[in-house]
């Protein structure tokens, strides 16, 4: 008789990287490999990625990690999904080949697409129908720019014969057969970031479709987070990475991912992840909760046959990106870990502020036209002041948001639990509990994204018989106390609000 497998794996699709990860019944990690793949920026304000390398670098995180484990695809009970969000991809179903670079969810070129939907008062059924304000973030205003200018690609998705997806359906596809039969599909919290998904009835809407002339033709089906009754999304096949056949059975996008692994399952309760940008979702159970104050509504997770449960996000376009920009382009940093040794030779700031606004400004404020600023600087300023500044950065923006959740939704935070690579930096950590006012618990299994994708998929197969079980493997690694008075923390948000006052009205929406 065979015996069960043991573990569940997780393919985190994410903005700078990709890894595969490896869990057992408690959660921890068996097994881990990841690669990075390339940021193309052909002008100011786009940003790329090339699918195939995407694939490629998946394919290869998913043999090398499980080679170090000596594991097979017979250890797996099933895989899951997480990803980048809003990033969109073309490609031909008879080929597999991708009919345009994918633009990332940073990217700004369709600045005059938003700027017009919200002229017209498209903008307010956007708002209304889908949770999402107008902007450049969202992958609506990508697809259409891309029906529009790549040649042959409305005719091929009017046909069928070219398919749209974030990331997350392009890797099911190509894991359960590409051309040969590979499985169209994506969950209710991809789908939700597309400004074409009804909140309600978590199906594509005609009336959005018509906004950005999008062929319903070339878009997958939308299905729950953790796959239910009707079965998984798909099976990988034996000739792909994995080397046999595991079910897919979850999917969600990286940040609802985290609120999983944070397993945020009542409502009040919320999680902060740094990663590239920050995203802040506080969960409202079944409940739809209109923000009044710039924040997303939007489906935090579905896991079977349940009810969908719902979040306020706030998201924030640049954090530990602004770390790596440090790095790449100005060289003050040679890696990110440096960033926290710099910050420590100096006790505040120095008066610097640093606003990276590179893509404008996300949450609460979602101004296309902001962009980055460093003000304050005099003789005396460092770089060790400029890579404070920078963390400093990260918290404020957080602390924006927060202000903002508080506001919606009348509950009062009284512990911010965090996740992802920027909570390797234990500095940052300390000035996001100063800043804030209140403590900072880290888990102990930081990278919650790919936890929660294996969370997703192993409750769809009893691997984990219920939510009860999750939340009995969560542990508290650390936890930050404030030490700044009330005073320094007034002074220094203050400060911060002027600082991002400096950022707007920079770029000419209109004229782009």
């Amino acid at each position: 008789m065979p015996t069960q497998p043991d573990f569940v794996g997780a393919i985190d699709q994410g903005t700078t990287s990709t890894r595969f990860m490896v869990f057992d019944q408690d959660g921890n990690e068996v097994a881990r490999h990841q690669l990075e793949h390339q940021q193309v920026l052909p002008r100011a304000g786009w940003v790329e990625h090339n699918p195939v390398e995407i694939w490629e670098r998946t394919s290869a995180v998913v043999q090398t990690a499980l080679g170090k484990a000596r594991l097979t695809a017979d250890d797996l009970a099933a895989i899951g999904i997480t990803n980048q969000r809003e990033t969109t991809l073309v490609w031909d179903r008879r080929t597999g080949r991708p009919l345009h670079n994918a633009i990332v969810w940073q990217d700004t070129r369709t600045d005059g697409i938003a700027a017009a939907l919200d002229r017209d008062g498209r903008g307010d059924v956007i708002r209304q129908r889908a949770g999402l304000p107008p902007a450049t973030y969202f992958s609506g205003g990508k697809l259409q720019w891309l029906l529009e200018n790549v040649d042959g690609l409305r005719a091929a998705a009017e046909s069928g014969d070219a398919l749209f997806g974030t990331a997350d359906t392009w890797l099911v596809w190509h894991l359960t057969g590409g051309p040969d039969g590979g499985v169209h599909v994506t969950d209710v919290t991809n789908a939700s970031r597309t400004m074409l998904m009804d909140l309600e009835t978590l199906d594509w809407d005609d009336e959005l479709l018509g906004f950005f002339d999008v062929p319903r033709a070339m878009l997958p089906d939308i299905r729950e987070s953790s796959a239910g009754s009707n079965g998984p999304y798909g099976v990988t096949r034996s000739s792909g990475p994995l080397g046999g056949e595991v079910p897919i059975t979850g999917i969600l996008g990286d940040q609802q991912a985290a609120t999983v692994g944070q397993v945020c399952f009542e409502p009040g309760e919320a999680k902060n992840t740094y990663g590239t940008g920050n995203f802040l979702l506080l969960n409202t159970g079944t409940e739809l909760v209109r923000s009044r104050s710039g924040l997303l509504t939007t489906p935090a997770y579905q896991l079977g046959d349940d009810p969908c449960v719902y979040a306020l996000e706030g998201s924030i376009a640049v954090t530990g990106s602004a770390v790596q920009w440090l790095r790449d382009q100005l060289g003050v940093i040679s890696g990110a870990a440096q960033s926290e040794a710099l910050a420590r030779q100096v006790d505040d700031n120095g008066g610097v502020y640093f606003v990276p606004a590179f893509s404008g400004l996300f949450a609460p404020y979602w101004r296309s036209d902001a962009r980055g600023v460093i003000v304050g600087l005099s003789r005396f300023n460092t770089n060790a002041h400029l890579a404070r500044a920078t963390l400093e950065a990260i918290c404020y923006q957080s602390r924006d948001v927060v202000e903002a959740m508080c506001q919606d939704s009348g509950v009062t935070l009284e512990v911010l639990k965090v996740d992802g690579g920027v909570t390797a930096n234990e500095l940052c950590m300390q000035i996001q509990a100063d800043v804030l006012g209140v403590p900072v618990s880290r888990p102990v299994v930081p990278e919650t994204t790919a936890l929660g994708a294996a969370y997703a998929a192993g409750l769809s197969v009893g691997y984990w018989a219920d939510t009860d079980e999750l939340r009995r493997n969560w542990a508290e690694d650390r936890r930050w106390e404030p030490a700044w008075d009330e005073g320094r923390r007034e002074d220094g948000y203050r400060r911060w609000k002027r600082a991002v006052e400096r950022t707007l009205d920079w770029v000419e929406v209109e004229s782009l």
